[in-house]
C-alpha cells in the first residue's frame, strides 16, 4: 500500500470553516446524531470512525445540508445551513465537492466528460459531448486526469475502468467543481488495499496542495492514521473521540468500536479534543 505522506509536514490552518454546535439529528424515533459538536479547520483532513450506523454520513449530510438537523446549528464558511435558504444551500455546494463511495460517474461517457461534468456550475446552458465545453475547461479538465494518474485514459467509457480507477475521475472531477470544502463518504470502502492507499494519498495531496479542507469518512482504522490530520469517533451518535492522528495508536482508535459508557465516552472526547 502507498505510504502517505508525513502528518508532520503540514498543519491545519487556524481558521475554522466548519463550525457544528449541539447538533441533535433524529429520524422518527430513531436518533442518528446526539449533541455532536465539531469544529474543523482550513487545510485539514478530518476523519470521521465509526460502526456502521453511527452517524458518520448523517453528519456529512448535515453538513452541506441535504439533512436538516432536528436542533443544533452547522456553519459553513460563515453560512448557517440550518437557517439557509433552498437558493443559498445550491449556491454553497458549489464550494463544497462530494466525493462518494460508488463513484456517481455516468458509465456510458468518457472519462473526461465526466471530469467536465464537475465544471457545470460554472456554465449557464448545459452540455453535450466534451467538445461541446470551452477550450479551456478541457485543456483544465485533461490537467486534473493527468494529476490522478489517468490522462491517458480520457477517451476510456467510465465503465470500462477498475474501481480504483473510477474513485480517480471522481477525484478529477471534484477537483473540476474548484471546491473550498471536500466530504468524502466511505471513498475506498470498495477498494482493495492497494487502490484504496493510492485514494486516500490522492485526497492527502489535495488537501495539502490545493488548501482545501476534507472531511472523510472511513471504516479502515490504518488508513485513517496513515492519512488523517485529526480524527473523530462516532457511536450511536455521540462523538466519543477527538485527537490529533499524530501519536495515536491503533488500540486507542480501536477504543471506540469497543461497549462503553456513552457519558464517560463523551468526557474522553472531550478531554482528548482540540
Amino acid at each position: 500500500m502507498t505510504t502517505g505522506p508525513s502528518r508532520h509536514d503540514h498543519g491545519a490552518g487556524d481558521d475554522v470553516v466548519i463550525a457544528v454546535r449541539e447538533v441533535t439529528k433524529t429520524f422518527g424515533a430513531t436518533t442518528a446524531l446526539q449533541g455532536v459538536s465539531l469544529d474543523v479547520h482550513r487545510s485539514e483532513m478530518l476523519v470521521l470512525l465509526g460502526l456502521s450506523g453511527s452517524g458518520k454520513s448523517t453528519l456529512l449530510r448535515c453538513i452541506n445540508g441535504l439533512h436538516p438537523v432536528t436542533s443544533g446549528s452547522v456553519d459553513v464558511t460563515g453560512t448557517r445551513v440550518d437557517l439557509a435558504t433552498r437558493k443559498r444551500i445550491r449556491e454553497l455546494r458549489k464550494d463544497v465537492g462530494f466525493v462518494f463511495q460508488n463513484f456517481n460517474l455516468v458509465g456510458r461517457l468518457s472519462c473526461l466528460e465526466n471530469v467536465l461534468i464537475g465544471g457545470l456550475g460554472r456554465l449557464h446552458v448545459p452540455r453535450y459531448g466534451a467538445l461541446t465545453y470551452p477550450r479551456s475547461m478541457r485543456t483544465e479538465a485533461m490537467a486534473h486526469l493527468d494529476r490522478v494518474g489517468l490522462a491517458d485514459y480520457a477517451e476510456r467509457r467510465a465503465d470500462t475502468l477498475s474501481g480504483g480507477q473510477q474513485q480517480r475521475v471522481a477525484i478529477a472531477r471534484m477537483l473540476m467543481q474548484r471546491p473550498t470544502i471536500v466530504l468524502a463518504d466511505e471513498p475506498v470502502a470498495s477498494l482493495d488495499p492497494e487502490n484504496a492507499g493510492v485514494v486516500m494519498d490522492l485526497l492527502f495531496r489535495v488537501c495539502i496542495e490545493e488548501k482545501l479542507t476534507v472531511v472523510c469518512t472511513l471504516h479502515q482504522v490504518d488508513l485513517a492514521l496513515g492519512w488523517a490530520h485529526r480524527l473523530v469517533g462516532l457511536r450511536g451518535g455521540v462523538k466519543v473521540l477527538d485527537r490529533p492522528a499524530v501519536g495515536m495508536t491503533r488500540d486507542e482508535v480501536m477504543a471506540i468500536y469497543q461497549r462503553v459508557d456513552p457519558g464517560l465516552a463523551h468526557e474522553t472526547a472531550t478531554a482528548g479534543s482540540t
